[in-house]
């Protein structure tokens, strides 16, 4: 799970004051980490997914990933911008992400789908506090992108839970 660190900052022209700056390098630090994390969890479950609808949602995994990724780069981007130092290691994910460990011995494709639902839920709620944060803080700009991550975040969320909504339901509509 997340841990505060200490936000190095570079001589930036940036017009943000320091101290908002360091505080939103930290911020986005953590989802830093979590983009990385999540990234090779959908990795992890395209790899080993077996099951009904295998070739659907192995595909779905993939794209998921390649998503991610794009989250991934823009966030870093934004933090080094900002005069941060973007810490983007295996590393430095697994001491900042506010996710859970992804089990290693799922191979279900529904275990898998539920349990990156579990994920992207998560995310999304740490991007929600992230939005608040950089709100209150006065970074229209960090506040914008971690609305278009959660953007996609979300629409992650929907393409998995879509595959076991009817189900849990009662087969409801």
């Amino acid at each position: 799970m997340a841990k505060s660190a200490t936000a190095t900052l570079h001589p930036s022209k940036n017009p943000q004051k320091e101290n908002v700056r360091g505080a939103m390098v930290q911020l986005l630090q953590k989802h830093l980490g979590t983009a990385i994390d999540l990234s090779y969890q959908c990795k992890q479950a395209h790899w080993n997914v077996k099951g009904m609808n295998f070739i659907a949602v192995h595909k779905l995994f993939d794209e998921l990933h390649e998503a991610t990724e794009v989250f991934v780069d823009l966030i870093a981007e934004r933090m080094t911008g900002m005069g941060g130092q973007a810490q983007g290691t295996v590393q430095a994910a697994s001491a900042n992400t506010v996710l859970e460990p992804y089990p290693l011995d799922i191979v279900k494709s529904e275990d898998h789908l539920r349990r990156l639902s579990d994920s992207y839920a998560a995310w999304g709620k740490a991007l929600i506090e992230g939005i608040e944060e950089a709100d209150e803080a006065g970074d229209d700009l960090t506040a914008d992108l971690l609305t278009e991550v959660g953007r996609g975040i979300s629409t992650g969320l929907y393409f998995l839970e879509s595959h076991f909504q009817v189900e849990d339901a009662g087969h409801s509509t």
